[in-house]
């Protein structure tokens, strides 16, 4: 791995997808194991106008969640790693389209991780947008409620993740954008940035003339503008950037 383009960095934005977080058992979504490829017909659940319209994709929606892996996984090294850049002189700053807290979990300062596509670790109603741990509804669910509903007004309840067919928060993505064209690098780390706009943050990266270096198994639509792609396992090949980049 030719690391020269990490020498002179001081400001460092990391966008994180699925790819990150399978060291800590969590499956990914596009991958020959991933969610949506052993179950084809998921991305309905997942998709708002039809989670919104039958209660049976919610309810498999719900019982997906049940038994998640994410609610027992640990971070592995690339999030340790990060953690580690942060408390170097480096100025870091995660933007994650993961909803597993894992980087909070692993150490990040919370004010220095931007959750792109929300958390699973809270629900809201999309009636009166109450917001409430999650851990509530899924008990719920686990007595037997396939489709529980907002005990204040009666509206359905969910995750507070952003859907297939929802629009990203405008105030998040703006914030994502002014971190994107402020950074020196811009590491992109298991995604596969085909989910948009928050793929596009690495255009909006090296338009303001930062490098992009890409982690990722498989190819990008943005490979084509990196300074480096770096086919290694992310669980060893961040760790070993974050070193290059705190020396």
């Amino acid at each position: 791995m030719d690391t020269t383009w990490a020498y002179g960095v001081t400001r460092v934005a990391v966008l994180t997808g699925a790819g990150i977080s399978t060291d800590s058992g969590i499956p990914d979504y596009r991958g020959p194991s991933g969610v949506w490829t052993r179950s084809p017909k998921l991305v309905d659940a997942f998709t708002y106008e039809s989670f919104m319209a039958d209660p049976r994709v919610r309810a498999t929606f719900w019982q997906t969640y049940l038994g998640h892996a994410a609610w027992g996984a640990e971070p592995n090294a690339a999030h340790r790693a990060l953690v580690d850049l942060e408390q170097s002189e480096i100025a870091v700053r995660i933007l994650t389209q993961n909803v597993d807290r894992l980087h909070q979990q692993a150490g990040s300062s919370p004010r220095k991780v931007l959750e792109l596509h929300g958390s699973i670790h809270e629900v809201t109603c999309t009636g009166c947008h109450a917001r409430t741990p999650s851990e509530q509804t899924l008990a719920r669910v686990a007595a037997g409620e396939g489709d529980p509903r907002c005990t204040d007004c009666g509206a359905i309840l969910k995750l507070a993740v952003v859907m297939f067919g929802e629009h990203l928060d405008p105030t998040t993505m703006g914030h994502a954008e002014r971190i994107a064209a402020h950074s020196g690098l811009m590491l992109a780390v298991g995604s596969s940035l085909l989910v948009e706009p928050v793929a596009s943050l690495c255009a909006v990266a090296v338009n303001a003339g930062s490098r992009l270096v890409i982690v990722n198994r498989d190819r990008t639509p943005y490979d084509h503008l990196a300074a480096e792609v770096i086919r290694e396992p992310i669980g060893t090949a961040l760790p070993r950037i974050c070193a290059a980049l705190s020396r």
